[in-house]
């Protein structure tokens, strides 16, 4: 989860790496380090406890520079987000490492090299790679074979840069379940661990793979396996880099990003319809052959792509009439599981790079399943590249921890999913013309949505002096209900809970008094009237409700009850217009409680690793 850039030029990097941690800070803002080896053939370091603009400072006053160099913003894993333990780390004054991911057996290795004389300054599971590093280079003598020697004695996930101050004109990485791209550059290459970060200097990349080592100087680059063989990667070149993920008028990116969903919400469906109806052909003839097997979908994931697979659930049974389970990405993968004949693995992803889902892909391929399938954000991704096919969602950059637009996008690409699975069994034309006319309605009924921002700015205000919140839903906005109960706390520090509103009177009912502020989502449905007996038995217990409600729905804002009115939407589709308000709630309340929204306490991103 952490953010790695590294750098071979024959100009001054210095600029260049900062820029690209910026650029990464997504990832990890726990703090931020650089190292670069100077026109002396020293490396100079520096590192600063906090975000990139505390290090980026201090690079100006001291006026660090060199021609090849590694930078980092760190996510804390092992040890307190502290300048001691803040990358690069280094052994003796020679080298300097960065590093994402987990290294498995990181104590074992620490106490072997205690005994051998190294003395360790940080908290790190990373300290003891550029020590092993160091170690073996009394060994070898090459810089190269040290860090393959040492990558033999690592167990789990790591992405790394190391340099050599022996080796002024030399970066070596490798990759192993991290995320790692290789950006070629003319006389200059470059490592990050998202393609995101080199952006200002290049638009064509190589993704490594699994088991890569990689040699970089500044006109060359050579990929090697662990045996030693040379391998050929794909150079791509990535046309589509260029849209913009600066703030704009806003004040907050996930402002910014709340306010694209009606705009990316048509990207997403807009090229899959044609003549009222979702084409024939929004995948291939060989993938269409294959989903007309399926009898049944697994679908995997984590966090808010975990809430969009919970209404995926509901729409694929009703409408497509397939079972479908669905199951946490990091509880799945450690279980022993049986898999029923043309059962489809389906996975969900923001960044494609979350590192339980991947854990599970990979479970999944020896598990008998017909076929694998994501949805996912970013086509370059690793879960896009390990799938057997993908529909991919056209959210652009999302760079707020809170996911917004990737997940209502998420959402939009289930639902056409779900109609072409209907399809390839019996489904009424009627009906689909029906759903994708909805469908197409979607953009307007969110712009009238987000019309209500200054009515759910002055909601926000309830909550200023809250330290809890419960949120209800029944069938798909239970799902809903789940998401607004993380985004509240996720950006507000608020705890708040989400439950089926039918379990209200089976434990959650002890918690309701007026300082638990309620907050219900209820479209005008088949399940309306048994909502309004649940919200009921909230007032009854002196609770204050907050309902987002359809304008037909009959809920009345009066006493202790504040009612929001949405505009009418088809059942099915209510699911992503009703987490819009929600979205802005949260917004607004973080705002109030004087949070960092876009880069919420303890949270990154894109989580890489378990």
């Amino acid at each position: 989860m952490c953010g790695i850039v590294g750098a071979v030029a024959s100009r001054d990097v210095a600029e260049i790496l900062i820029e690209g941690l910026n650029r990464l800070e997504y990832r990890g803002y726990d703090s931020a380090g650089l190292a670069i080896i100077n026109s002396s053939h020293q490396i100079d370091r520096i590192r600063k406890a906090g975000k990139v603009k505390n290090l980026q400072a201090e690079q100006i006053e001291t006026q660090m520079n060199g021609a090849t160099g590694v930078a980092h913003t760190r996510w804390a894993t092992h040890g307190e987000p502290t300048e001691q333990n803040a990358h690069p780390h280094m052994s003796g004054t020679k080298i300097a490492l960065v590093h994402n991911g987990i290294i498995e057996n990181h104590d074992a290795l620490r106490k072997q090299l205690q005994l051998d004389g190294y003395e360790f300054t940080s908290q790190t599971d990373t300290e003891v790679i550029v020590h092993l590093i160091e170690k073996e280079m009394k060994h070898t003598g090459r810089f190269s074979e040290a860090v393959k020697n040492t990558i033999g004695q690592l167990e789990g996930a790591f992405a790394f840069a190391v340099l050599h101050s022996d080796y002024p004109d030399t970066l070596l990485g490798a990759r192993q379940g991290s995320p790692f791209v290789i950006g070629v550059g003319i006389g200059e290459n470059f490592l990050a661990s998202d393609p995101l970060a080199l952006r200002q200097v290049t638009d064509r990349f190589i993704y490594l793979e699994n088991g890569d080592f990689v040699e970089l100087n500044k006109s060359s680059i050579t990929i090697t396996d662990g045996e030693g063989n040379e391998l050929q990667r794909s150079v791509e070149q990535l046309d589509h880099m260029v849209e913009s993920v600066d703030k704009g008028k806003y004040r907050h990116y996930m402002m910014k990003e709340i306010y694209e969903q009606p705009r990316v919400i048509f990207n997403t469906f807009s090229a899959s319809i044609e003549n009222g109806l979702v084409r024939n052909d929004i995948f291939d003839a060989a993938i269409m052959q294959t989903l007309a097997k399926v009898d049944a979908i697994q679908i995997i994931a984590c966090g808010t792509s975990y809430h969009a697979g919970l209404v995926a659930k509901y729409w694929l049974e009703e409408v497509a009439g397939l079972p479908c389970a669905i199951e946490v990405a990091s509880e799945y993968r450690y279980r022993k599981t049986v898999v029923s004949p043309n059962t489809l693995f389906l996975t969900i992803s923001q960044s494609g790079e979350t590192a339980d889902t991947l854990a599970a892909l990979y479970k999944a391929k020896h598990s008998g399943y017909l076929a694998t399938m994501v949805v996912c954000n970013v086509a370059a991704s690793s879960l896009v590249r390990e799938t057997d096919f993908n529909l991919m969602t056209q959210a652009g950059p999302e760079i707020g921890v809170a996911s917004t637009k990737a997940f209502t996008t998420q959402l939009v690409s289930l639902f056409l999913l779900t109609i072409t699975l209907a399809k390839q069994r019996s489904f009424s034309q009627d009906l689909e013309r029906n759903l994708v006319k909805e469908l197409q309605k979607l953009p307007s009924l969110i712009d009238a949505v987000l019309d209500l921002d200054d009515e759910i700015k002055k909601t926000a205000e309830y909550f200023a002096d809250k330290n809890h919140a419960l949120f209800l839903g029944r069938g798909t906005m239970y799902p809903v209900a789940m998401e607004g109960s993380l985004k509240l706390k996720e950006i507000s520090y608020i705890h708040a809970e989400a439950y089926p509103a039918g379990e209200l009177k089976h434990g959650p009912l002890a918690l309701v008094d007026a300082d638990m502020p309620v907050i219900t989502v209820a479209p005008n449905n088949q399940l309306l009237e048994k909502l309004k007996s649940n919200l009921e038995e909230v007032r009854a217990r002196g609770g204050e409700l907050f309902v987002f409600a359809d304008k037909s729905a009959k809920v009345f804002n009066e006493g202790d009850c504040h009612v929001i009115a949405i505009p009418a939407i088809h059942d099915l589709l209510a699911p992503i217009l009703y987490t819009v308000p929600l979205q802005l709630l949260s917004y607004h309340v973080a705002v109030l409680k004087g949070t960092d929204i876009d880069q919420p306490r303890n949270l990154a991103k894109s989580v890489t690793v378990e």
